[in-house]
């Protein structure tokens, strides 16, 4: 028998990124994690506000992902800020390297889940840094879906 997942598995959403930059593309990849971290993050007490993802060398870095520490773990957890490596194919890195060193494009995650064998996993995205304009733009397009659902809703 297996067990059903929620309709939203998301361990943590970076809610504040589609706002900001200007998704290009996104890729998959694996999160290198301590067993305290695993269990905060089932229980949701993480934060990707600040998150960002690095190349140093041929590895990738994800910095700045704060994950609580667990509460039922050991006085001495671990440091919830520390840079996590990133899981992905080499072929993969070398295709997002030229990406990333053009200027304005970076590295940010969208989101935490785990997958169907409850493997953590991280949505990044290439993104390119929206101007004011930009933003200005997606606030009034947010706010006249708002309206169109308001009064589809009034009509049923």
């Amino acid at each position: 028998m297996s067990k059903k997942r929620p309709a939203d598995d998301s361990a943590c959403r970076n809610r504040k990124a589609s706002f900001r930059y200007e998704i290009l593309e996104t890729i998959e990849c694996g999160i290198v994690l301590v067993g305290t971290e695993v269990k905060s993050l089932r229980n949701r007490d993480a934060s990707l506000d600040e998150a960002f993802a690095r190349i140093d060398g041929d590895e990738l870095w994800l910095i700045d992902f704060h994950i609580a520490p667990y509460a039922f773990g050991p006085v001495a957890g671990h440091n919830p800020k520390r840079r996590r490596k990133l899981l992905v194919h080499a072929r993969e890195l070398a295709r997002l390297r030229p990406k990333v060193e053009q200027k304005g494009q970076t590295l940010v995650p969208l989101r935490v889940y785990f997958n169907a064998r409850g493997i953590a996993k991280v949505s990044l995205a290439l993104g390119k840094g929206k101007r004011l304009t930009d933003k200005r733009q997606s606030m009034k397009a947010r706010e006249q879906n708002r309206e169109i659902q308001r009064a589809m809703q009034r009509k049923r």
